[in-house]
């Protein structure tokens, strides 16, 4: 019999999302009868214990007797067991200092560490994640963020709301200004943003027509890997190229922060990859950009002027167009940032089941029968050694701290 645990978040503050809802529990018990789940009891859980025991799941304050652990956010070093199997956001693919510490203690513990991040197919495609849910808060947060920064109109939050669906209802009659609007980025994160975008009665426009005119009602441009980079020789575009060396190109973003009030930002970044603009070029007339959703919120990242996480309670912070320092949102000279770190918990339910759909669909069976090349690709530790994927991150975890 496997045993599979549901970890209770442990993480600061406690993340409201789950791997597997009740109903997808007790499918997966009704459809695999070897595997049997145990939920370790939270309060701080979208689904109460509650839930789940009428899911005729176990409610265990102890999961030892599990070999395969799934959470969600990042495990705190004391609460990790040896010899597990871990699959949850390490967050330390990019050798993120805050980080490294809990990688060194998987590998001491001899931990089998599964990232979700790093579960793709193929093509390299992510399977499973947070993203569409993530780019739906983001987008309606950066819209309230404007309405609130000009006083054109009104929206209220996100987590009032008890779902994707009760979200919709309220924008029922809702009327916008001319507004232009930047999406970067065609993932999950994305595709979220335009759901909103859609949702709210935002046309879309393509990026010529975008460039040239202003029009008499709210528009959305959606800019891809294409439109936003160029090689620095060519002058061209190649996914291939550009994924396994950004460090060739060129970003070409700047001509749309001349036309755009808010941008939402979708994209993937890293050190390597260019970011969207330049920190000083915020000082600029031309620069007219007033509301930024940096909705893939990597701090001086693919939007420079991210300078940290913001709570679901307070998301919006200002930077100086003049000092480039952090000052209280929606003031005259300054550009507003909605950056959060766990958008998709405003929407924890809806969220839970569309990753625990993924997760059933494409990596359940990879994990019941130990054979699968994505669950390979995406384990980070194993045996105290880090696998061979991952090699490069031996630096981070061998250097000095």
């Amino acid at each position: 019999m496997l045993k599979i645990g549901l970890i209770r978040e442990g993480k600061i503050p406690a993340d409201n999302r789950v791997a597997l809802t009740p109903g997808q529990c007790k499918w997966i018990q009704q459809n695999f009868p070897d595997i049997k789940i145990l939920v370790e009891s939270s309060v701080d859980r979208c689904f109460s214990d509650r839930e789940y025991r009428s899911a005729g799941i176990e409610i265990v304050d102890d999961l030892s007797s599990c070999s395969i652990l799934l959470g969600i956010k990042e495990v705190p070093v004391k609460q990790l067991i040896a010899g597990k199997t871990y699959l949850f956001f390490s967050h330390t693919k990019k050798k993120q200092p805050r980080n490294r510490n809990l990688l060194i203690t998987i590998l001491e513990k001899k931990i089998r560490l599964i990232d979700y991040e790093c579960l793709e197919h193929e093509d390299g495609q992510r399977i499973i994640g947070f993203g569409f849910f993530a780019g739906v808060v983001g987008a309606h947060n950066g819209m309230m963020a404007y309405g609130k920064r000009t006083g054109l109109y009104h929206l209220d939050r996100v987590y009032k709301q008890r779902s994707f669906r009760e979200l919709i209802h309220t924008y029922f009659g809702l009327r916008l200004p001319n507004v232009k609007i930047a999406i970067t980025g065609s993932g999950r994160v994305a595709h979220g943003i335009i759901e909103i975008m859609n949702l709210m009665g935002i046309h879309e426009v393509d990026p010529d027509e975008y460039m040239e005119r202003r029009f008499s009602y709210p528009v959305y441009v959606q800019l891809k890997g294409a439109d936003l980079y160029s090689n620095i020789v060519s002058g061209k575009y190649s996914r291939q190229e550009f994924h396994e060396k950004p460090e060739l190109y060129n970003c070409k973003f700047s001509p749309y922060s001349e036309q755009t009030d808010i941008l939402m930002n979708g994209v993937y970044w890293d050190s390597s990859v260019p970011r969207l603009f330049d920190k000083e070029d915020i000082r600029s007339d031309k620069f007219i950009i007033q509301t930024i959703a940096d909705i893939s919120d990597d701090v001086n990242g693919s939007v420079p002027i991210n300078v940290g996480d913001q709570s679901i309670e307070d998301p919006i912070y200002g930077v100086d167009k003049t000092t480039l320092e952090k000052t209280a949102p929606y003031l005259k000279d300054s550009i507003d940032i909605m950056a959060v770190s766990n958008l998709p918990n405003e929407l924890p339910r809806d969220a839970s089941q569309y990753f625990g759909e993924q997760l059933i669909k494409y990596i359940l069976e990879g994990l019941v029968d130990e054979n699968s090349e994505i669950i390979e690709r995406a384990t980070i530790a194993k045996d105290g050694k880090l696998t061979h994927h991952f090699n490069y991150l031996n630096d981070y975890v061998n250097s000095l701290a």
